[in-house]
Formats: structure tokens, sequence, C-alpha cells
């Protein structure tokens, strides 16, 4: 059976599928983004397509797939690049990468919160062009956890690893906020909000929802006005939760402290972005998972649900829609 990879990925996956001896690999052997001609081209009669977040996987592709198209398995947790009505028009079977990038994404998103909040970056520049003088006792001040109310928007498998780890800060409140309260937030002692609540009362709002037409452009002008001045806002959720101008604007003007994105609207941001002018907002390239033993294990994942498509069998991790 014909499969197509989208791009060069880690060798676990590669050795898994390789050895199996059940398809024939076809692979965009790069790093960068396969080009649309080349990915129509690639997919063209294949019975499994594993693919990234980047590609966007709509009508077109599946058209130039064909009738054999069994299986599709992206190496991510999300699923918002893949048109997933027409998937499941077609009957085709979807793998994917949760859990497995939970424990990775929530470090991460602890990093850049104390980073931004204690302007880590901002520091670093510092020193390495001459700033760095005689102490000064305001100097480079950010803002600390030790006694502070954190709200998470998302509570889910990545939100609830990111209160773990930030609870033992001393944070004092812990505010979450989403469709339903969650009975495991009583580990955390996490008190379910409604949103305004959590925005206007917490100290660091941190973003970890899926992105749905009801998250679409949540973070926008009249959320941040609800924000403390004094507020930090971190997003590693989707980049579209984000309306990136209102955030701007907010950045700007003082109506929020400072931001920590690692997700943008589009992905890379040009570097000519405003958003990149301000010393109050740190952006880092999605490196969420990027651990070397989390992608080698997203690989080896997507590989065992690219296979089990293809031959009928269980997924270890198949998405249900």
């Amino acid at each position: 059976m014909k499969v197509f990879i989208t791009r060069r990925i880690p060798q676990e996956g590669m050795k898994i599928l390789s050895q199996a001896g059940v398809c024939k690999v076809s692979l965009w052997d790069s790093d960068e983004t396969v080009p649309r001609a080349e990915l129509l081209k690639g997919v063209a009669g294949a019975h499994g397509l594993l693919c990234l977040l980047s590609d966007k996987i709509d009508t077109e592709v599946l058209d130039a797939a064909g009738p054999n198209l069994k299986v599709i398995s992206t190496l991510s947790v999300g699923f918002d690049h893949m048109a997933m009505d027409e998937i499941k028009k077609r009957g085709v079977r979807v793998g994917y990468t949760p859990d497995v990038l939970t424990d990775a994404t929530a470090e991460l998103t602890v990093a850049l919160l104390l980073a931004t909040a204690r302007r880590l970056p901002e520091g670093v520049v510092e020193v390495k062009n001459g700033g760095w003088s005689t102490w000064k006792p305001l100097w480079l001040c950010g803002y600390g956890l030790s006694g502070s109310t954190v709200g998470v928007i998302g509570l889910g498998r990545i939100g609830m690893a990111i209160a773990r780890r930030l609870k033992p800060f001393g944070v004092k409140r812990l505010l979450y906020s989403g469709r339903t309260a969650k009975s495991y937030a009583a580990e955390v002692e996490g008190e379910y909000v409604p949103l305004d609540t959590l925005v206007s009362e917490s100290d660091f709002v941190v973003v970890s929802c899926a992105l749905t037409p009801e998250t679409q452009g949540l973070c926008n002008k009249d959320f941040f006005i609800k924000m403390k001045n004094t507020a930090v806002f971190i997003n590693t959720s989707r980049g579209a939760v984000v309306n990136q101008e209102d955030l701007y604007q907010a950045l700007s003007s003082g109506q929020i402290a400072c931001a920590g994105l690692d997700v943008t609207t589009p992905e890379p941001l040009p570097t000519d972005h405003p958003l990149l002018t301000l010393n109050n907002c740190v952006v880092l390239p999605h490196i969420g998972s990027a651990t070397y033993s989390t992608r080698g294990i997203m690989a080896e994942l997507s590989a065992n649900n690219l296979l089990a498509g293809l031959q009928g069998t269980d997924m270890p991790s198949e998405l249900k829609f």
C-alpha cells in the first residue's frame, strides 16, 4: 500500500514503517513544508497520509488522493488543519498524537511564563549590549507567581499539566474556565469561574484551549480591557485564539503588562510584525513539544496509527468524530 509522508520525521517513526513491510513509503525529504503542488502529486493514489500541523488537508488534497485513501495520521494533537467533515464523509480514519506531548508543552508554557514575567530575554540583551551597569533597585523588575492568582483558559490535559506545575510556586488562587467544571480540578484547588471573572481577577492568564469556532478570536480588545494592567498573558494553544492587532494595542498602550506567545497567526510570524518591535512581548517559534524524546514518541505513535489504519485494526490513538 502506498503511503505519503509530508516531511522528514524522527527516525523512530520511519523505522516502524520500514520494518512493518506493509507499505511503500514516499517521503517529502525536507525539513521545510511540502509545496502544494508536490503534496497533491505525492498523495495521488495513496492509501495512507502522514502529515503535520502545517499541511492543509482540504477537499483538494482528498480529491487528489482518490478513493484508495484509508487513513490520515497527523503528527500533532491539533487537527484544525484538516477538513474533518469532508474526511468523515469519505470514511477516512484519522490518527493523532494527544497525551504524549502534554508534559513537554506544559514545561514550555511554564518556561515562557517565567521568561516573560521576569523579563529574561530583555536581561540577556542588556548583558550582551552593555546595558548592564550598576545595580539599580527597579531595573528589569517583573512579576512573581508567589501569592498570585493564575487563570487557565481550558483545563484539559495540557491545561491541567500547566496548573500542576504552577501551583508549587506559591500560587494563591487557581481559576479556570471552559465548557464545564472538571472534577479533577480539585487536585490543584481549581475554581471554576466565568471567563470574565478569570480575565479580570487573574495576575497571569494562560490560554490552553482548543481552537474551535467559539474560541477563534476569543482574546480580543474586550478581553484585554478586562485584564489588570499588571497582568501577564500567555498563549501556547493556537495563534488564531488571539486577535494579534488587539494584543499589540493592549501591550503598547500599557493596558496589560506583557505577553508570551508560542503560537501566532501566521506561522512563521513575519519579521516585520508589530509584535516583534515590543520589549514586553516574547514570541517563540511554536516549540511547545520540542524535546527529543517527545518528538520521537510522537513519530512512533503517528507511524503506528498509520499502520493500524492501513490494516483495519485498532489505532493506538484514533480521533473519534
